[in-house]
């Protein structure tokens, strides 16, 4: 498989509503989550969507996907975020659970070298399928949650920027963050 470019805020893609996906464990969407893992690794992305390597389908997957032998790892761009488990998330529908939101920085492949501000539901119930068209269905709180509301939101065409309620607090990384390493988004 291959990694693919990501699309940048402003293309036309990363603005449409992703088609459902109807045929499960198909040569076509295996080589599509290759792309996407390849994609993601490459970037040290916290998830991607396939939207935002311009595949209009309701794809999704996040978390750090073990090499063979190892545990579950932390994201290199988020150390002191909690471990969010390698998941392909396909359909997803997610819910709202309560209505607490949490505000926390948020970064983006397809808004590279920029950090904002964003709100989003604490917990959340979601729900969809795998690859295989087996059922996936987890109640998640903290960065899980906020890692699945930000990658789904970009199958309804919504970038994190979209959310910022003030865009004082949206800006590059080296200027908010002037101290820290943190990889070009």
């Amino acid at each position: 498989m291959a990694v693919k470019p990501v699309l940048r805020m402003g293309e036309p893609c990363l603005l449409q509503k992703a088609q459902p996906v109807t045929q499960f464990d198909s040569p076509e969407l295996q080589a599509l989550i290759h792309d996407l893992e390849d994609t993601m690794k490459f970037m040290n992305g916290a998830g991607i969507a396939a939207p935002q390597i311009g595949v209009s389908l309701r794809v999704v997957i996040f978390g750090q996907k073990p090499t063979q032998g190892e545990d579950e790892q932390k994201n290199p761009r988020y150390p002191d975020a909690d471990i969010v488990p390698y998941t392909v998330l396909i359909n997803p529908v997610i819910t709202p659970v309560g209505h607490a939101m949490a505000t926390d920085w948020e970064g983006c492949l397809s808004v590279p070298g920029m950090r904002g501000l964003v709100p989003r539901f604490e917990r959340i119930h979601y729900k969809g399928v795998d690859q295989y068209g087996n059922t996936i269905d987890r109640l998640v709180s903290g960065f899980h949650a906020r890692v699945v509301q930000h990658e789904c939101d970009h199958l309804d065409g919504v970038l994190y920027p979209m959310r910022i309620p003030d865009l004082k607090d949206f800006g590059y990384t080296s200027v908010f963050f002037p101290n820290q390493e943190m990889q070009d988004e």
